[in-house]
C-alpha cells in the first residue's frame, strides 16, 4: 500500500512537467494559427521618404504643381501602393518612376502612400468650357452606342473613387488624366485591362473632354 502511494505521488508530481511539455509542443501550432497583424504605416517615415524621393515632382504636400505629374494627396493608399509595386516590377512602364520605386521596400511604399493620403488635395478646375458638356455627359452617362460605361460608376459622381478598388480622380490635372487615357488606349499602359477596354473606345476629343471635366470635379 505504501509503495502504491509513493508511485501515485511521483506520478502526480510529474504531471506539471508533462503538461508544460505538451503546452510547449502545442504553442507553435497555436502561434501559426493566429492571424498575422499587419504593421501600421509609419507616417513620420512616410513623410521623410516622400520629401526625399517624391516631393520634387509631386509637391511637398502631394499636390503637384506640374500638369504632367499627378496629384497624390488624398489618393487611396492601396492604389498608390499598387502603382509603386507595379512600377518596381515593370508591369507599369515609366523609366523615371521605375528607378524611384526600385529603391523602395514594401514598408516604404506603405508609409509613403498613407502619408500622401493624409494630405488634403487642392481642388482643380476645367479649362475648356466648350468641352465641359461633352465631358460631363461621358463621365456621368458614358457613351451608350459604343458601350462606354459611365466613369462615375466606378470613380463616383464626385470623383472620390472607391477605396482599395478605384482611384480618386477629383481635381486631377487634366493633362495627366488625358495622357493616361491615351496610354491605356494605345497599349502603352497595360496594368488595368478594364481601363484599356474603356479607353480603346474613346477618341482624342472625348479623352480631352472627360479629362477636363474631371479636373473640375469636387
Amino acid at each position: 500500500m505504501k509503495l502504491f502511494a509513493t508511485s501515485l505521488l511521483a506520478a502526480l508530481l510529474a504531471l506539471p512537467a508533462m503538461s508544460s511539455f505538451a503546452a510547449g509542443e502545442a504553442a507553435p501550432v497555436a502561434a501559426a494559427a493566429a492571424p498575422v497583424m499587419a504593421a501600421k504605416p509609419d507616417l513620420v517615415k512616410g513623410e521623410a521618404t516622400f520629401t526625399a524621393v517624391c516631393a520634387a515632382c509631386h509637391g511637398a504636400d502631394g499636390n503637384s504643381g506640374t500638369p504632367g505629374y499627378p496629384k497624390l494627396a488624398q489618393q487611396h493608399p492601396e492604389y498608390l501602393v499598387k502603382q509603386l509595386q507595379e512600377y518596381k516590377s515593370g508591369k507599369r512602364k515609366n523609366a523615371i518612376m521605375q528607378g524611384f520605386a526600385a529603391t523602395l521596400s514594401d514598408a516604404d511604399m506603405k508609409n509613403v502612400a498613407y502619408w500622401a493620403t493624409s494630405k488634403k488635395a487642392k481642388p482643380g478646375f476645367a479649362k475648356e468650357k466648350e468641352l465641359v458638356t461633352m465631358g460631363e455627359r461621358i463621365y456621368r452617362g458614358g457613351i451608350a452606342d459604343r458601350q462606354v460605361p459611365a466613369c462615375a460608376g466606378c470613380h463616383s459622381p464626385t470623383g472620390a473613387g472607391i477605396p482599395a478598388q478605384y482611384p480618386r480622380l477629383s481635381g486631377q490635372h487634366s493633362e495627366y488624366t488625358a495622357a493616361q487615357l491615351t496610354y491605356f488606349r494605345d497599349g502603352v499602359r497595360t496594368n488595368s485591362l478594364q481601363m484599356t477596354q474603356v479607353a480603346a473606345k474613346l477618341n482624342d476629343k472625348e479623352i480631352r473632354a472627360v479629362s477636363d471635366y474631371i479636373a473640375g470635379l469636387r
